[in-house]
């Protein structure tokens, strides 16, 4: 029986064997990329890949079956194989070879965990991409992606892959369906993305937890028409239909009252020509697009004036939509 449902008519995500090839044994490092999800309207469904910044993982097949983790940055986040996002996702893949084998991985966070950019799902992506290269691709992308949204459930208590889509493809995607998986790879046209990440806590559970329950037919049919523009924008390259469609009226409003400076930050960005933006995940990180550098420049000038006023220490990011996912770099 297959490991899970998946789509077989048009899954752009589907492939028999990663274009990275395989490295069946020895000792491989991989970067994991930082993801945005959401993408303002796009609750759970959009997500998309960034340059910078992301974690570097060293993983390496070994004979007892189980899951050594050694973090080499200064997190403490759990060794416990159980309770870390990359060892669950490493503990399922050992459980479908029949226990076969285990795992020893090094882990260097750069994408702070709670930042709102993906960092569990760098975890847990780069662990699956990265064992599946020590298994000589045994796995396809939807299998992939299914083995890593164990770790973001351990990390949020639920499913969802709009940030392991991204982090594991590259550019922007579209999760159609969960059950049964259908992820869409959509055309990511070359923007600038202004990424702030404010040092405050925002975890994901309490962020779900604020939202509302029900949502108004006028508000749903409103928020359905930004996610179809946003998608038609990126297919169709046109920016500024990509621009009047990141608009939220649903999530946004409840989640932003979380971020001081918000507010401010998304309405003088776009006067400064920005096409627009919002929350990065579940936050507390705000990210902006862009047509051009120089305009991404003046975004992240905004941002760092918004905290510094507000006395709140930060971490600003120019990056662009990055083409591909996990890597192999060794």
């Amino acid at each position: 029986m297959s490991l899970i449902e998946t789509n077989q008519h048009d899954n752009h995500a589907e492939s028999k064997s990663s274009p990275l090839g395989g490295v069946r044994g020895g000792c491989i490092s991989i970067k994991s990329p930082a993801t945005v999800a959401n993408l303002v309207c796009g609750f759970d469904i959009l997500g998309m890949a960034l340059n910078e910044p992301y974690d570097i993982m060293k993983l390496k097949l070994i004979d007892e079956p189980n899951v050594m983790i050694i973090n080499k940055d200064n997190y403490n986040l759990p060794t416990e194989a159980e309770k870390n996002v990359a060892g669950v996702v490493l503990l399922e893949i050992i459980k479908h070879n029949n226990n076969s084998f285990g795992f020893e991985v090094e882990i260097e966070k750069r994408i702070k965990p709670g930042s709102g950019l993906g960092s569990s799902s760098a975890s847990a992506a780069g662990a699956a991409v990265g064992a599946n290269l020590l298994l000589n691709n045994q796995y396809n992308n939807d299998e992939l992606v299914q083995f890593a949204m164990f770790g973001e459930k351990l990390a949020s208590g639920v499913k969802h892959a709009d940030n392991i889509a991204p982090c594991i493809l590259g550019g922007v995607t579209l999760i159609r369906s969960i059950h049964p998986l259908d992820i869409v790879q959509l055309n990511s046209p070359s923007l600038f993305v202004t990424v702030v990440h404010p040092q405050i806590e925002v975890k994901t559970s309490d962020a779900r937890q604020i939202l509302r329950k029900e949502v108004l037919l006028k508000d749903a049919i409103k928020q359905w028409g930004n996610i179809a523009g946003l998608v038609a924008g990126f297919e169709k390259g046109d920016t500024g239909l990509i621009g009047r469609s990141l608009e939220d009226v649903i999530i946004e409003p409840v989640r932003s009252i979380l971020i001081p400076g918000f507010d401010a930050i998304k309405s003088q960005s776009k006067e400064a020509g920005a096409l627009g933006g919002g929350i990065s995940g579940s936050g507390p990180s705000i990210f902006m697009l862009s047509e051009d550098e120089t305009t991404a420049k003046k975004a992240e000038a905004i941002m760092q004036q918004t905290f510094t006023e507000l006395e709140i220490e930060y971490k600003t990011y120019v990056t662009k939509i990055a083409e591909k996912g996990v890597q192999l770099i060794s």
